[in-house]
């Protein structure tokens, strides 16, 4: 039965992480109530080894129909890569507590933004050409993939956001373009939790297999209905995770 619920879980978490991220505030919550005796780095793992193989379906997905700027994206996920890396070494030194209160803020920056701004990332204009959209796309990569290995939360709604607003994709290419670099940086995550033995292979297996069944739904969902479809999913999930860091942050 507890197999049963995470799997669930993980089946949502696939479906609304395809479209906008987000997918670790559904499945996370759910492994910590299932097994509350377990390790949190173990559940961290087993959440990275699942999540990680409907990510990598989203983003083949996406690139058959979307037209990936792999010469950009390229080198920012490797950017992303190196950067998830660095953070999770930093957590080891670092207590990541103080982001815990600024995280819900500046969410609600970002959610605000978008909502006054209703004509963003509607329209697909990439505002930037060769080294200097590289170099943009590097240091979002390399900027947000340090904070995912560091802390992690809401980390694919920074990326769709930032490509949006910095680099002028359109929500639909800004999702595409966030899924690859979300492999990449739960790539970097399963190296450090599996070398400190903190992953459940045969319960990830199984939270995988669910997984990249939302992930089809939800990435078909998102290629169906366009950029307006994804905005309107994002300013959702922003909104879920304001409240649920918000709640971490200061009424816990």
């Amino acid at each position: 039965m507890d197999l049963l619920i995470v799997a669930a879980a993980s089946l949502l978490a696939g479906l609304v992480d395809s479209i906008v991220g987000g997918g670790g505030l559904i499945l996370v919550p759910a492994l910590f109530a299932t097994y509350p005796a377990a390790a949190p780095a173990t559940l961290f793992g087993t959440n990275k080894s699942a999540s990680v193989w409907g990510t990598s379906i989203a983003t083949v997905q996406y690139a058959r129909r979307v037209q990936l700027r792999w010469r950009v994206l390229g080198p920012a996920a490797l950017a992303a890569l190196v950067g998830s890396f660095f953070g999770a070494w930093v957590v080891t030194v670092i207590d990541p507590d103080f982001l815990r209160k600024l995280l819900p803020l500046i969410l609600l920056a970002v959610l605000l933004y978008t909502l006054a701004r209703k004509d963003l990332g509607r329209v697909h204009a990439p505002r930037h050409t060769g080294r200097r959209e590289i170099w943009l796309a590097c240091a979002i990569g390399g900027v947000i993939g340090w904070y995912d290995g560091f802390f992690g939360p809401g980390t694919g709604s920074f990326y769709i956001f930032l490509f949006v607003r910095l680099l002028g994709y359109d929500f639909l290419n800004a999702s595409a373009a966030a899924k690859l670099l979300n492999v990449a940086t739960n790539v970097a995550a399963i190296a450090l939790f599996a070398a400190k033995g903190h992953v459940w292979w045969q319960v990830g297996a199984v939270l995988a297999v669910a997984n990249v069944a939302g992930s089809l739904v939800g990435t078909r969902l998102a290629l169906k209905h366009g950029a307006g479809f994804v905005r309107g999913v994002f300013i959702v999930v922003v909104g879920a995770l304001i409240l649920k860091t918000g709640w971490d942050a200061f009424l816990r």
